[in-house]
């Protein structure tokens, strides 16, 4: 009698192996470049296909091969993105990564490795897509230009022209919290406080007189997006928070302190705090209900 059995392949099992070591690695370039998870796992699951497809036997360096790999999916993704204009006008959110109050685990750790919070992403997002991969792969993962030029079509030299450029503009308006965490969440509680109890001066007292707020409500919007400037500005907004207040749960925003505010048992927006000297300086808000719905919120319970 046969035996129909089939063993486990060995090599396709080292193959998995190998790919699965590389796949946080390949998620944090996936998210740099579109500021989305579920995206970023379109890719990395759309890399393993390829590689799993190719023959990579003369392959030295397995991370460059499939970073590059992963990267061209992403430029060829923003180029799309682009061109069917599908964003509403204005800014654009990214997808947060959520953590409850106690902590990130290791592999959001691992993801956030370089504090990309939001505001960060969305100076990302208003990059060229050839800007956005030259700055990504070269400040953030250390690719050599050599090695970017032949995925944006340049030459080495005008990909790091890119990047120089892509530089410039994130340094310019890329704001990061200088506050630890502990202090962030009293400034967050503080401002939940105060907006609770309609206290405008107090609010005031822990805005940065530049603070902006950003609020993205998507597709369900005209305009999409709105954004307020000047403390007093962004105080007034804060009041009209004030009957939400109660509902809001502290979180950990893409490592920073964070608030998601619910109404009933449905989420109604995530909040963003990036702190500068003790104060609030940008509130970044996700108001849009069709990404909301794709947010793991099990993270909260903890």
């Amino acid at each position: 009698m046969t035996n129909l059995t089939t063993s486990p392949d060995p090599a396709a099992t080292e193959r998995a192996r190998l790919f699965e070591n590389e796949r946080t690695h390949l998620r944090s370039v996936a998210y740099r470049m579109l500021g989305s998870l579920a995206e970023a796992d379109d890719m990395v699951q759309e890399a393993w296909f390829r590689y799993s497809r190719t023959d990579t036997s003369e392959v030295v360096n397995l991370r460059g091969w499939l970073t590059t790999v992963v990267a061209r999916l992403c430029l060829d993704a923003l180029r799309t993105r682009k061109a069917r204009r599908e964003e509403p006008a204005g800014f654009h959110l990214p997808e947060p990564i959520l953590s409850g109050p106690g902590g990130m685990d290791p592999e959001q750790q691992a993801l956030l490795a370089d504090s990309i919070g939001l505001a960060m992403l969305v100076v990302l997002d208003t990059l060229t897509p050839p800007e956005r991969l030259a700055f990504v792969l070269h400040d953030v993962f250390a690719v050599p230009f050599d090695e970017i030029a032949p995925i944006v079509d340049r030459t080495p030299e005008a990909a790091r022209q890119l990047a120089s450029r892509a530089r410039r503009r994130v340094h310019g308006k890329a704001v990061e919290s200088d506050m630890d965490l502990s202090s962030q969440r009293e400034v967050v509680d503080a401002f939940v406080a105060a907006s609770r109890n309609g206290d405008f001066e107090g609010l005031l007292a822990i805005l940065d007189p530049d603070a902006a707020a950003r609020t993205d409500f998507g597709r369900q919007r005209p305009g999409g997006a709105v954004e307020v400037l000047g403390a007093h500005a962004v105080a007034e907004r804060a009041l009209g928070f004030r009957r939400l207040a109660p509902a809001a749960r502290p979180a950990i925003v893409n490592g920073t302190a964070g608030l998601v505010v619910f109404t009933g048992d449905r989420p109604y927006a995530v909040l963003s705090f990036t702190m500068r000297g003790g104060k609030i300086h940008e509130i970044d808000i996700l108001a849009d209900s069709e990404r909301l719905a794709l947010l793991d919120l099990t993270v909260l319970a903890d």
